[in-house]
């Protein structure tokens, strides 16, 4: 390494250029380089890709931060046995998001409670986040609780706008049981907004025609129905729960309480490896 190399004037020009991961692994690869003769352009492109790979997965992190996935679920812990009616290889396929996330398509997961709905959508809202979309998760009564608040603050307009930046949002437990019509209009709104624009994935424990017990209007029923439905992939868990079973197992081998929210550390996304 050259010796008439200015390193403080260096590390402010990464600095001003916006390359923290080059500043932190520069001078590692420059002693490497000098050591085994490598060519200027192997050098610089050895850098550029550590730029680029920090740069995603601090993209991931931040993303993951903000989804707020279940913890430690993911598809590689999804017991795709226990319900045989899913085609992994179509999973595998939402899960890379092109098609139905660029045409604001939904996806809709439907079958009575524990079998795995709200641990699929977390774990495909996951496969989405590495490859680049957006996601929130959201219970659907929490949700609509807080666009309430904003409804009664007169920005219900603006906190449905500021959801528009998730490519996807996953409602989950979607069919509460509700007769409250001011919860209902706020849904519907959000369903409405995003229809043929941004996408929607639905996790509900009933079938479409005991919706009316969440839209007590049977017009607005038929129209949330219709917007849902409508270029959307409709996945039916008809089995029956294994959620006790696992909790079985778990208490038998002592497991402790999980985490509330996925973490890169508990969803397997690789943390950035320590200088050498």
């Amino acid at each position: 390494m050259s010796a008439d190399v200015d390193l403080t004037r260096l590390s402010l020009l990464l600095n001003e250029l916006r390359l923290p991961a080059i500043k932190q692994c520069w001078s590692r690869l420059a002693e490497r380089s000098d050591k085994e003769g490598w060519p200027a352009i192997r050098l610089l492109m050895a850098l550029a890709e550590h730029e680029i790979a920090e740069r995603a997965r601090r993209r991931i992190e931040r993303h993951l931060a903000e989804a707020k996935l279940l913890a430690g679920k993911t598809l590689e812990n999804f017991d795709f046995n226990a319900v045989p009616m899913l085609s992994k290889a179509q999973i595998s396929a939402l899960c890379a998001g092109d098609a139905w996330l660029r045409n604001g398509s939904n996806l809709i997961l439907v079958g009575p409670p524990g079998t795995g709905k709200s641990h699929l959508s977390s774990a495909i809202g996951l496969s989405l986040i590495e490859q680049g979309w957006k996601v929130l998760f959201a219970r659907t009564s929490e949700l609509v609780q807080r666009l309430q608040v904003a409804r009664r603050e007169l920005a219900l307009e603006a906190a449905i706008h500021r959801l528009e930046r998730f490519d996807l949002v996953i409602l989950d437990d979607f069919a509460y049981v509700t007769k409250d019509q001011a919860e209902t209009s706020v849904l519907f709104e959000l369903i409405s907004a995003r229809y043929e624009r941004r996408s929607l994935l639905i996790t509900a424990n009933q079938p479409f025609g005991d919706w009316n017990k969440v839209f007590p209007d049977p017009a607005m029923t038929l129209a949330a129905v219709d917007r849902l439905v409508h270029h959307a992939t409709i996945l039916e868990l008809n089995v029956e729960s294994y959620r006790r079973r696992s909790a079985l197992q778990n208490k038998r081998k002592g497991l402790g309480r999980p985490a509330h929210f996925a973490t890169p550390k508990n969803v397997g996304v690789p943390r950035e490896e320590a200088d050498q």
